[in-house]
Parts: C-alpha cells; sequence; structure tokens
C-alpha cells in the first residue's frame, strides 16, 4: 500500500515542484532517496494548502482526493508564513508528527521556498525563512552492548536452516563493526570491494562516496559469503550486486529489515526495538566506549558530514558513571564508618 501511495504521489505533481525536484537531483546532485522525501513533504504540504483555501476538511474523504496541479507561481506567491506555521501544527496535532518528521518537513519548505526567491526569482523572500526549527529531544541513541551482539551474531550461526545464513551473517557483521547506512549496504557492489578485502567503496548521503575499511570479522564473513554467494539461486540478474535477494537481484532495504528484525526476535532482543540503524548505532558505540576510537576517526568512518551529529556517540555509558561515583573519597564511608572515625578522632584529642 505503501509504494501504490508513493506512486500516485509521484503522478501527483505540478510543473513547479518538478523543476525544484530536478534542480536538486541534476544540478545540486541530491540522492535519489533525498528528492522523493522532498516530493513527499511537498506533496503534503500543498495539499493541506489547497484545502485550507478551499475550505476542505483534512478529516473528510474530499481531502484525500486532492491534487497539486493547480500548484503554480501565483499560487505560491499568496503563502504566508502563517500558513506554514498552521501546517506544522496540523502535522503535530493532526497527524501525529513527531518533532523530527516536523522538523524535516519544515527543511524541505525552507529548502522550496530558497529554491523560488534564488533560483526562479518567483519571490523576494522566503516565507520560512525565520520558523524556528523544532527542537528535537536529545535522546541518547539505542545501541547492543558487546554480549548482545555476540548473540545477535551467534543466532545467525545457528540457524543452520536458513539458506542465505553466510549472506545474513555477513550483512549483521558489517553492520556491526563499520556502522554503515542501511542503504549504503544495499548498494554495494562487487566491483566496490577491494581485491585483498582490505576495504570497499560505498555511497552515503548526498551521493557522496567514502572508503569503509574492513576488519578481521568483516574479511571473513565476506570470504565466507563470497564463497556460496551463488548456491540457491538459478538465474542472478544482477550479477554486479554483492548481496543478492532469492530472486537473484539486488538484495532490497525491506528485505534486509525484514532479516534483521527476524535475529533480533529470535536472539530474545525484540524487546529493545533495534532496527538496522540501532546497529549502525552500536558499531559506533563501541568503537568510542570500548575501543577508545577518537571522535574525529568515527566521523570519517559513519560519514557524518557534521562533528556535531558524531558527539551524540560520545555519551558516558552506565559502567563509566558507575566506576566515578566509585571513585569518591567518601564513596566507602558508611554510617558505622563515620561513627569509628569520629570516635578515633575524640580519642586522639
Amino acid at each position: 500500500m505503501e509504494d501504490t501511495k508513493k506512486k500516485r504521489i509521484a503522478e501527483d505533481t505540478s510543473p513547479v515542484v518538478e523543476r525544484f525536484l530536478r534542480y536538486k537531483l541534476v544540478i545540486q546532485g541530491r540522492s535519489p532517496k533525498t528528492v522523493e522525501e522532498y516530493r513527499l513533504d511537498l506533496h503534503t504540504f500543498f495539499v493541506y494548502q489547497i484545502a485550507l483555501r478551499r475550505g476542505i476538511s483534512p478529516k473528510s474523504a474530499e481531502f484525500e482526493e486532492i491534487t497539486i496541479e493547480c500548484v503554480d507561481n501565483a499560487f505560491i506567491k499568496d503563502i504566508t508564513t502563517l500558513d506554514i506555521l498552521e501546517f506544522l501544527v496540523y502535522m503535530a496535532n493532526e497527524r501525529g508528527n513527531s518533532t523530527a518528521s516536523r522538523a524535516r518537513k519544515l527543511s524541505a519548505i525552507k529548502t522550496f521556498f530558497k529554491y523560488m526567491v534564488a533560483t526562479e526569482r518567483v519571490l523576494e523572500k522566503n516565507p520560512a525563512a525565520d520558523i524556528e526549527t523544532p527542537k528535537r529531544k536529545n535522546a541518547l541513541p539505542k545501541y547492543l552492548t558487546e554480549n548482545e551482539s555476540i548473540s545477535l551474531l551467534t543466532t545467525v550461526l545457528d540457524d543452520k536452516e536458513a539458506k542465505y545464513r553466510e549472506r545474513d551473517f555477513c550483512i549483521i557483521t558489517l553492520f556491526l563493526n563499520c556502522g554503515m547506512r542501511l542503504s549504503e549496504l544495499c548498494g554495494i557492489s562487487l566491483s566496490d570491494i577491494d581485491r585483498d578485502l582490505r576495504s570497499l567503496r560505498v555511497v552515503g548521503k548526498g551521493n557522496k562516496e567514502r572508503i569503509v575499511y574492513l576488519n578481521e570479522a568483516c574479511r571473513d564473513a565476506l570470504r565466507r559469503y563470497l564463497d556460496c554467494r551463488g548456491e540457491n539461486l538459478t538465474d542472478i540478474k544482477e550479477p554486479n550486486a554483492l548481496f543478492l535477494s532469492r530472486l537473484g537481484r539486488r538484495i532490497s532495504n525491506k528485505t534486509v529489515q525484514w532479516m534483521v528484525y527476524k535475529y533480533l526476535e529470535a536472539a530474545g532482543l525484540e524487546y529493545k526495538h533495534f532496527s538496522t540503524h540501532k546497529l549502525r548505532h552500536t558499531a559506533a558505540t563501541l568503537m568510542y566506549q570500548e575501543g577508545g576510537v577518537d571522535v574525529l576517526a568515527l566521523k570519517e568512518i559513519l560519514g557524518h558530514a557534521q562533528l556535531s551529529t558524531t558527539q551524540i556517540y560520545t555519551h558516558i555509558g552506565d559502567k563509566q558513571l558507575e566506576e566515578a561515583v566509585s571513585k569518591n573519597p567518601l564513596a566507602s564511608l558508611n554510617s558505622r564508618n563515620i561513627r569509628k572515625a569520629q570516635k578515633n578522632d575524640e580519642e586522639e584529642d
């Protein structure tokens, strides 16, 4: 159903929106995924604006039938800062959007209107420019402990009935050791891998390429997978793709997500609500806390554009906090010790 909705939105567009999307994709080199997110967010925004002007309730069936083909330069000129604020309130109160989701939508709106001001020169001022981005909670990233990570890997190895056990073990090993994004892992091709299996190339956010270096665990998992990569497949349709689906095509994001959820549940870890992205968090946290990796090196490993993004992994773990409290010079004092020390002092006096 989600794919059907995306297809419908892709077909329901306006020339103005399409020009903006082409500009982001072709001129600025944004990734197709990023452009698709712009499309979805802007479609939602313009549908709401059309409903406001036509007096259509967002709760009505008529709202779902609105198309945005009428959005042109004149329509855009009439959108005010208040209109944008009302849209954000609607997304929060009626659609239950999280702070992060509203921040993303506002970012898409700001970027669109900036384009209309600076590139198409339809507007003199960006009506979204002065709207503050919703503040996100500084929640610590969820991650698996070292023992939980070992348990997850062991669960994959113990699944003797799995047809693609070596593939799945290799995928999870790369997640836990290299901290790749889901899209990066699925996009790896055989031609991206160094002949000695010491490194591979991935394409991250914004179509930015980087080199990921492999440790012995990754090299061993890759060797084992490559030795049996073509087994159980009658027809390989995408021969250069590293990870293949049962149909011989490049493995999809959804297939990897389903596989990870399956093994998390089998390992008894599903209650933590982990996902493929949490395995990325796990790699980063373990490298920093247990491996002593410098935060600047971690930034490059994860492919972050800003150091501030990497710094969420520099939180102090519970073990470190416990050790810090135990080092307090008063840590060994209890009521008996205090009384004894006080008595000794009195006797000395």
